[in-house]
This record gives C-alpha cells, sequence and structure tokens, in this order.
C-alpha cells in the first residue's frame, strides 16, 4: 500500500526553556556593516508567510496590495484594498467581513477531486460523497452557495442539532445526497428525520447515546417507516492538538465496543439489524498529523468489517472531521498547521479501507467526510482599520549632573555603556536600577522628577537593547519577552470576542497582516487591541515559522498632510485576519454590545467583480434588543429627562433637541466606529 504522507516534513522546534540558559558565552553578531537593500513585495510574502498559507488564493501585486484569486490558479484575481475602499463608497464601514463564493466553489472541487484521484489511483470499487457541517458556518447565503456548488457531486449536510436539521432539510435538495443526523436527539428529531425519506431524502441517523436505538426503534414502529441508521464509534486511537481530550473512552459522543454489541442485539431483536448502514467516527477537530488519521482509519476499517459480519446492512463509513488547515503555512503538526496535503488525507483513507474490506472480501463502502474547517476557512476575510497606537516614548534620556541621586547616576552609566558585548548584563543592571528607583521614590527619597528620569533611562536602555537583538542570530531566554515589552498598540475597529473568539478562548492563530503597503518595510512592532474595555480583548500571538511571535510587524501610521500639527488626521491603515471563516461568526458573542459586521459576497466576473449580497451589520438598536431594550423607550426616557431639565432651566430647546437627535440617530448607525 503506497501512502503519499509527507512524513520527511520537519516538524516545529520549539527549544525547552532550559536549552539556551546554558549558552551565555556565544555572543550575538553584531548588525551587518553591508548597504540596507530596499524592501520588495518578496520580502512580505516570506515576512507574513503568504506561499505557506495562501496558495492559491492570495498574494501581493506589484502595488504592494492583496490579492485575492477566488478561483485559485484557474481565474482572475482582485486587489483586496481596492475592494475595500469601492465597498467603503458604498456606504459600508469597516469592520467588514468579505466572503467569496468562488473560494468555496473551488474547495469543494478539490476535495472532491482528490478522493476521485485516490479511488482511480487504488482502483476502489466505493464512492465518495461530501457532506458539510452546517455547524462550521450556519450563514444562509453560504449553505445555499454550497448546496449548489456540491450538486455535481451530490455533496450533502451534516446536522448537530434541530434547528440545524431544520436548515438542512429545507436547503438540500439534490437528489442522491447524504444528510447525516447527529448530536443529541429527541423523539421529534428521530420522526422528522425519518418521514424526512417520504421526501425523497437520504437520512441517516446516527447513534449516538445507546438510549437512541430504542428511540429509533419505537419511532419506526410508530410511522411504519424504516429509518437508515448509523453508529458513532468511540475509538481508541487519540486526537491530537487543541482537540485531542474530545477523542477516547470518555468523549461527549459516540459508543464503545461493548455498547456498540449491545446496539447491535437490540436492533436484531427488533429485526432492524439490516437498518444499521453507516459507521461514524470523529477524533477530533484540525488533525494536524497524518498518523493520527491513519491510525483512525485502520481502527474504523476493522470495526466496520467486524459490523458487516455481525450481520448489519452496512453500505457507509464516515470518517468524520478533523481535515486541517495550515494556519502558519509552516506545513507541520504544529497544531496550528498540517505535516499532510488534502491528497495526502484522501489517499490514505481509500487505501485503508480498501485493504480492511479486500481482506474480509466485502464490497467497499460508500466514503463520506465532514469537512467543514478545510472548506468554509479560506472563503472570508475580515478588514478591519487601525484608529490610533500608543507607542514606548522614543525619549533621549535627560543629561545627569554630579548632585542627582545615585541611582540616577548608576542608570546613565548602564545606558550610554551598551554594547553588543554587554547588552544581556546591562538589561539586568537596567532593569534593576529601575526597581530600586521606584522602591526610593515610595520611601520618599527620590522627587516624581527624579522618577521620571529614571524611567526615561530605564526605557532607553530596552530601545539600544532592542536595537541589538533585532539584528542578532540568537536572542537569550531572558531577553525573549523584550520585544512585547516594547511593542507598540495597534487600537483596531474590531471587537475580538465577536469576530475571532477562538483567538480569545483558546488562541487560536490566524493570519492576520496589512493588505496594503506591502512595498514598504514594517518598521513596528505591535500587538493589536480591540475596542471593547476589556484587558483580553486583544491578540498578541501571531503566525511564525518557528512557534509563536508576540508581535506582528506593521507600518508607522501616516498623517494625510504631514505639515499639519498634532492631532493630524492620518491616512486608513488596514489590516486583514484570514482564513476564518470556519465557527468564528457563529460562536462570537455580544461583548460591550458589538453586533456582526457587514458582511458582503463578491463574486468573479470577466469585467470584474459582482457584489452579489449585503448583509448589513447590527444597529445599536438592534443589539439592545437583544438584551430586552425597546429603542422607542429608551428615546422617550430622553425626551422625558430632557423636558425636566428644560423646566430647571439646566438646558435650551436647541441643546435638547440635538441631544435627541444625536442620541435617535446613534440607535440607528453601526456598533462600530465610523
Amino acid at each position: 500500500m503506497e501512502l503519499q504522507s509527507i512524513s520527511e516534513a520537519k516538524a516545529k522546534q520549539t527549544a525547552p526553556a532550559s536549552s539556551h540558559s546554558e549558552t551565555t558565552t556565544t555572543l550575538p553578531q553584531q548588525a551587518s556593516t553591508e548597504p540596507v537593500k530596499s524592501w520588495t513585495i518578496e520580502d512580505s510574502e516570506n515576512l507574513y508567510r503568504i506561499p505557506g498559507w495562501g496558495e492559491p488564493y492570495f498574494a501581493i501585486n506589484a502595488a504592494g496590495h492583496i490579492t485575492v484569486s477566488p478561483q485559485g490558479d484557474r481565474g482572475g484575481s482582485l486587489d483586496l484594498c481596492e475592494l475595500v475602499e469601492s465597498l467603503k463608497r458604498r456606504n459600508l464601514g469597516l469592520p467588514l467581513l468579505i466572503r467569496f463564493p468562488d473560494i468555496l466553489e473551488d474547495r469543494i472541487e478539490r476535495l472532491n477531486a482528490c478522493f476521485a484521484k485516490a479511488i482511480a489511483r487504488y482502483n476502489y470499487p466505493g464512492v465518495y460523497r461530501g457532506v458539510y457541517p452546517v455547524k462550521c458556518n450556519q450563514e444562509r447565503h453560504l449553505i445555499e452557495d454550497l448546496v449548489r456548488f456540491g450538486q455535481p457531486y451530490k455533496f450533502g449536510l451534516e446536522a448537530g442539532s434541530k434547528p440545524e436539521l431544520s436548515i438542512a432539510l429545507a436547503l438540500l435538495t439534490t437528489p442522491g445526497s447524504l444528510l447525516i443526523c447527529n448530536g443529541y436527539k429527541d423523539r421529534e428529531y428521530i420522526e422528522t428525520a425519518i418521514l424526512a425519506q417520504r421526501l425523497g431524502k437520504i437520512t441517516i441517523i446516527v447513534i449516538e447515546q445507546l438510549e437512541e436505538v430504542q428511540m429509533a426503534i419505537e419511532a419506526s414502529h410508530r410511522l411504519g417507516v424504516k429509518p437508515v441508521l448509523g453508529i458513532r464509534a468511540k475509538l481508541s486511537a487519540k486526537g491530537i492538538g487543541r482537540w485531542g481530550g474530545s477523542t477516547g473512552d470518555r468523549a461527549k459522543f459516540g459508543l464503545t465496543v461493548p455498547q456498540i454489541i449491545q446496539a447491535v442485539e437490540q436492533l436484531a431483536t427488533a429485526g432492524m439489524l439490516d437498518c444499521l448502514q453507516l459507521l461514524h467516527f470523529h477524533i477530533g477537530s484540525q488533525i494536524s498529523s497524518i498518523s493520527v488519521i491513519k491510525d483512525a482509519i485502520r481502527e474504523a476499517s476493522q470495526i466496520y468489517v467486524e459490523l458487516c459480519q455481525l450481520g448489519a446492512g452496512m453500505k457507509y463509513l464516515d470518517v468524520g472531521g478533523g481535515l486541517g488547515v495550515d494556519y502558519d503555512g509552516s506545513k507541520t503538526n504544529f497544531h496550528a498547521s498540517k505535516n499532510y496535503n488534502m491528497q495526502n488525507y484522501a489517499n490514505d483513507i481509500v487505501a485503508e479501507v480498501k485493504e480492511a474490506c479486500e481482506e474480509r472480501q466485502l464490497a467497499a463502502p460508500t466514503l463520506i467526510s465532514e469537512s467543514g474547517r478545510a472548506i468554509a476557512s479560506h472563503q472570508s476575510v475580515l478588514v478591519f482599520d487601525v484608529l490610533a497606537t500608543s507607542d514606548v516614548p522614543l525619549e533621549t534620556p535627560p543629561e545627569i549632573v554630579e548632585k542627582d541621586h545615585l541611582i540616577l547616576r548608576n542608570l546613565a552609566e548602564t545606558y550610554h555603556s551598551i554594547t553588543a558585548e554587554n547588552y544581556q548584563e546591562a538589561y539586568h543592571d537596567a532593569m534593576q536600577f529601575k526597581e530600586e528607583a521606584i522602591s526610593l521614590f515610595g520611601f520618599g527619597y527620590l522627587s516624581l522628577g527624579d522618577r521620571a528620569k529614571a524611567e526615561q533611562f530605564y526605557w532607553g536602555c530596552c530601545q539600544k537593547i532592542q536595537a541589538i537583538i533585532q539584528h542578532s542570530e540568537y536572542v537569550p531566554d531572558d531577553l525573549e519577552d523584550l520585544e512585547k515589552i516594547m511593542a507598540s498598540i495597534y487600537y483596531v475597529n474590531l471587537s475580538v470576542f465577536k469576530s475571532a473568539p477562538d483567538s480569545w478562548a483558546i488562541d487560536q492563530l490566524f493570519p492576520i497582516m496589512p493588505i496594503h503597503r506591502l512595498d514598504e518595510e514594517p518598521t513596528q512592532r505591535g500587538i493589536l487591541a480591540d475596542l471593547t474595555c476589556d484587558s483580553d480583548g486583544k491578540i498578541d500571538q501571531f503566525i511564525d515559522l518557528r512557534d509563536v511571535k508576540p508581535v506582528l510587524e506593521l507600518h508607522a501610521l501616516k498623517p494625510v498632510d504631514p505639515t499639519a500639527s498634532d492631532p493630524a488626521p492620518l491616512e486608513p491603515y488596514y489590516l486583514g485576519m484570514f482564513l476564518a471563516g470556519a465557527y468564528q461568526e457563529i460562536m462570537g458573542n455580544l461583548h460591550n454590545l458589538f453586533g456582526d459586521t457587514h458582511v458582503v459576497h463578491i463574486k468573479l466576473t470577466p469585467q470584474g467583480y459582482q457584489v452579489k449580497h449585503v448583509i448589513k451589520g447590527d444597529t445599536m438598536k438592534e443589539v439592545l434588543g437583544y438584551v430586552q431594550y425597546d429603542g422607542e423607550d429608551l428615546i422617550e426616557s430622553i425626551r422625558q429627562q430632557a423636558e425636566t431639565a428644560l423646566q430647571q432651566d439646566q438646558i435650551s430647546i436647541e441643546e435638547a433637541q440635538r441631544l435627541l437627535q444625536n442620541y435617535e440617530r446613534t440607535l440607528s448607525q453601526y456598533t462600530y466606529l465610523s
């Protein structure tokens, strides 16, 4: 059996903290004296790792703008920055979620092509039927597009709840496509799924709890309709990454092997063993290692053939989800990457199942996968703008005179003596002197002005040391946090809790980068702080080839008129978050009452593009309604307060009217900043 896994792919190397602690004799290399070459778009591609995570959909053009090729390497491209400017002229403010249905179609085509190629390569006698898990992104236009794009492949849907079943039953009209019914089930859920067979739908009820077997038997007797049933097995094969703990004997869903035997016996007693036609398993989302997939499919294949020999009417093997997305572009088994491609995935599944069935001389099953993340992630880009920055002050430390306190003279001496040979020692000295200065201030031995001088010298030391280590191949462990300490804060027009909840909740990495000015060198290092008044409302972990980096390379904001006095209006600076098309929208919350963003669907056309759908984001009145406030009641309350203030001569009629007009207009506006 020939398998095309990337076993030789280099795993991420994250050395333990102790590995550097014994190398204090190694001196950093000084900055090169060669002339610094001008920055190119290739430098930006390498810096932000676009070829790793973005191909074939994202690249950089000669203008230094991100381009989007919705049809991959088979069609044209769009300038993302120009698209954003055009949408702004349509009165669509940022943040803005841009969906590209053509990418969705391309992902479905690629997945089916990979399985078709694997089936041909191994002479597999069965077929592949993919299904999309509705839970990944339930948005109506997306599901409608997906069903339409999936028609040539009889691509189906998977429902994990009664509301999702309602969506799937109404929208899935493709003859021969599968509707997989997962999740907790009650009598109504099971009856609805069984009766849907009368509409010509192939609905398969997957038994997740042993109690559901008897519920299905009773529903079948009541309705006089035989259901198509499946069993979800708890495999001993372990998952990997963030969702690895959701598998095994204590997994939330599925039957153990003894429970599977009990289910078979119950169905046999009821004369319904022929109804059992599918085996399903799930070893977690975002599987980063191909070896885990191999282990799981090998075990599942053996369970499948054993069920066949027990007399079940087996026809389908559902390998569940888990097909990963390479968020950081490293092609490793790091949790934000994967060490295999889509073709490797299909090859391993097809080859393993064929071998197991041939050994027992059994008919090969229809193969099913529930690849939601791999299908939906690439199709949307979240674009948001930077509102302001907060930088570490780049001040020249003051002059020190003989009468200044000894601690200030020590800090000054440390600052002026920093070199590439002693910077590590100087850093610790500066930290110690700063702490002593704060202590002396607390006891009244230093004035406020003296403390200000101490902090100026401390930050001056940090700046000089940071400039040295930026050009060093090796950074000592005790200085690894310095770059984060020195980072600027970029305040972005965004709610992390609403638009990137996995970044906040489980430290999920998404590619984030500027979508323009990529022909310029990014001279700043920053973290992103959102609009919410929560200290957790930030992004301070970014993709990198080696592990994770704590800062993002960004450009300095430019004033519209460089000659204007501060505060001068700034040129727009746009950032994009990529590969976030799965789970993020539906899992986001209303922290600080920041609502849904504007959403547009962009369709590639021979003339350029068409704005196919516009879904306006929430207004303030709408989000207030989610928490049971009535907009008209609020306006009336303000009116009455203004009237009372008028009677007491606290406000003029003109001021009261302006207040009411502003208040009412605010309620009808976008929850984000304009």
